[in-house]
């Protein structure tokens, strides 16, 4: 492989579903936030996600939360 060649990313959700940009997400467990006091509870609503480059984590907006980073083995495809 050339490294001039662009590898194409696959992050998938905690079944195995591929998500892609704009897709919507659930949170499957209790995560507590980094840096703050605050937790993300279980079944909250992530939506208008995009995907980072490292093939773990999205960010998108939930219920109340703007700019949330998560690893993608903690969410479900809604």
């Amino acid at each position: 492989m050339n490294e001039d060649e662009d590898e194409v990313v696959v992050i998938k959700d905690s079944n195995g579903n591929i998500l892609s940009k704009g897709d919507s997400v659930v949170v499957i467990k209790d995560l507590k936030v980094k840096g703050g006091s605050g937790v993300v509870k279980r079944g909250t609503k992530v939506k208008n996600i995009t995907l980072e480059d490292d093939g773990e984590h999205i960010m998108g907006n939930g219920d109340g939360v703007k700019g949330i980073m998560l690893k993608a083995c903690f969410l479900k495809k809604a």
